[in-house]
């Protein structure tokens, strides 16, 4: 299961998500440039860039059935690399699991913030999202230290404008959270257009990092899709 983090996150958000996995799933979180272990690295600012930079690093370990899990902009990231290897030929998941973010072709319709001062554009992110900690916000040098990659990822979602295109061959689940104010329902339920294939939408209880607040249940739901990937893989005689 590769996992793409939300904007200015890390692979450390999915670092705790083996303990609640089945031992057939090994968990691959994708730590992307500008941040924790890839600190030295300048920030992707450009979706469409960034993607095609995962698309050249992972292809070579996509090789068994895999999945894609991605939260908020980790969906978006998600959704392009697997329109790319599907273009490209190469393995695509066996699932698209997209959470906390609307599908790439429904607009923003809020007003764009990267190009807002420090102050003001922190204020906006933990209004629209919350998610910063208060031991980093509190902090300015740690707050320093996350800005950069936090408004490279925000710069990029803000910019990226995709085509109308064909739906994705493989199955999509969607993952929100009941309160979640800027991901209500209804643009859980747009991603339907994105798959010719099965589509199913699971809410949870909590905000825009419900994840955070309900681990356990939302590991619970993972397990299930991978029980049920691995029984489809197993009836037909495919090496899981």
């Amino acid at each position: 299961m590769f996992c793409f983090p939300h904007a200015g996150g890390g692979a450390s958000a999915y670092r705790l998500w083996h303990a609640g996995l089945p031992p057939s799933v090994e968990v691959c979180a994708v730590q992307l440039p500008g941040r924790e272990g890839r600190f030295g690295e300048a920030p992707v600012r450009n979706i469409e860039v960034l993607v095609g930079l995962l698309a050249e690093r992972l292809a070579a370990h996509c090789v068994r059935p895999f999945v894609f899990f991605g939260h908020s902009m980790g969906a978006v990231v998600a959704c392009e690399l697997a329109r790319v290897l599907a273009a490209r030929g190469e393995s695509v998941p066996e699932q698209l699991i997209v959470s906390a973010r609307r599908p790439p072709h429904v607009p923003d319709m809020q007003p764009p913030i990267h190009l807002l001062d420090d102050q003001a554009f922190i204020s906006e992110i933990e209004r629209r999202y919350g998610g910063i900690p208060e031991e980093v916000r509190a902090e300015p040098d740690l707050m320093a230290l996350l800005l950069p990659s936090l408004r490279a990822d925000i710069e990029a979602l803000e910019l990226f404008q995709p085509c109308s295109r064909a739906p994705l061959p493989m199955p999509i689940t969607v993952f929100g959270g009941e309160q979640d104010r800027l991901v209500p329902r209804a643009h859980l339920e747009a991603w339907r257009s994105e798959t010719a294939a099965a589509f199913r939408v699971r809410s949870f209880a909590g905000g825009h990092f419900y994840l955070q607040e309900r681990p356990s249940e939302v590991l619970s739901e993972l397990s299930l899709i991978a029980g049920e990937i691995v029984g489809r893989l197993t009836y037909e005689g495919i090496p899981s």
